[in-house]
């Protein structure tokens, strides 16, 4: 199973690693968005569940993963930049869904308010509309420890929080991964966390309202940063939003047990692949890209 890498120009402005997994017997593309501080990497466990049954494309934000070689990093992305982004590369890819895992749902939600034409349905994975007093504790902690470039301290916080529930093996590669990061990478993580902090969110409420086609919500039983109630409250937001609950598990879903893994797979192929009328007024796309084959 080899993907297609190409590095893709978007607008003149950045430049995106990106990996397409194609099967001959797929009939719907769906595009993976990552969380904060991960990289395509981060999918494996994800792509071996979609795939062969969608073509499945990954992705690196132009300061993260493969893609920050190929970028500047002059200024800071906000969420509506990265929500730009993701609708260009739908467009690229023409793909019909959308996958994001927890801070990608602020992305994820940006571009589905721009209706592209192409998207039927979308999954919003370990993401919830408030920031809730466990989300806040870790947030604060989290932008003190960055700011400090305290790579240890970033390390052993992700993991004793958002990854608590991760098998050990896992929880290694994810401390040796964040702390090791380079210093732009921190920096575009405090500024984020701290957008969040100290603004409404804004920018991703408000988009959910827009959106109109099916959403599926999907959290870990036992995630209390990311939590399944306080993602129901996206219920007052997205029209058409359903949601789904895995059991006995946390905010890492498909990654922490096998079984937490085909209950996910279960759930997120399960409402892709129901059958339910789209509505094609969208989005028509962005401005021409050009691929570089690696």
């Amino acid at each position: 199973m080899r993907p297609e890498i190409a590095v893709l120009d978007i607008q003149g402005q950045y430049r995106v690693y990106t990996e397409c997994y194609r099967a001959d017997a797929a009939a719907k593309t769906i595009i993976l968005v990552n969380g904060s501080m991960a990289t395509t990497a981060s999918f494996g466990q994800t792509v071996k569940s979609l795939y062969p049954q969608f073509n499945v494309v990954l992705y690196d934000q132009p300061y993260a993963g493969r893609s920050k070689t190929h970028n500047r990093h002059e200024q800071m992305l906000t969420k509506e930049v990265e929500g730009q982004i993701l609708l260009e590369l739908i467009d690229h890819f023409a793909a019909e869904h959308v996958l994001s895992f927890s801070w990608g749902g602020a992305a994820a939600l940006v571009a589905l308010a721009h209706r592209p034409r192409r998207v039927e349905k979308a999954v919003i994975s370990s993401f919830s509309p408030v920031i809730n007093a466990p989300m806040r504790d870790y947030l604060e902690r989290g932008v003190d420890y960055l700011g400090n470039l305290d790579r240890d301290r970033v390390g052993h916080l992700v993991n004793s929080t958002l990854g608590k529930h991760l098998p050990s093996l896992f929880k290694r590669f994810n401390h040796k991964h964040v702390s090791s990061l380079a210093e732009h990478e921190y920096g575009q993580m405090h500024f984020h966390i701290s957008h969040v902090l100290n603004s409404d969110r804004s920018c991703y409420l408000k988009a959910a309202r827009q959106i109109d086609i099916p959403v599926l919500f999907l959290n870990g039983e036992w995630d209390e940063y990311t939590s399944a109630q306080d993602a129901k409250l996206f219920g007052q937001l997205v029209a058409n939003s359903s949601f789904s609950t895995i059991q006995a598990t946390g905010h890492f879903l498909d990654m922490e047990h096998k079984a937490a893994c085909r209950d996910s797979r279960n759930a997120v192929v399960g409402f892709l692949t129901a059958q339910r009328r789209v509505n094609r007024s969208r989005y028509q796309g962005g401005q021409t890209q050009q691929a570089f084959a690696l």
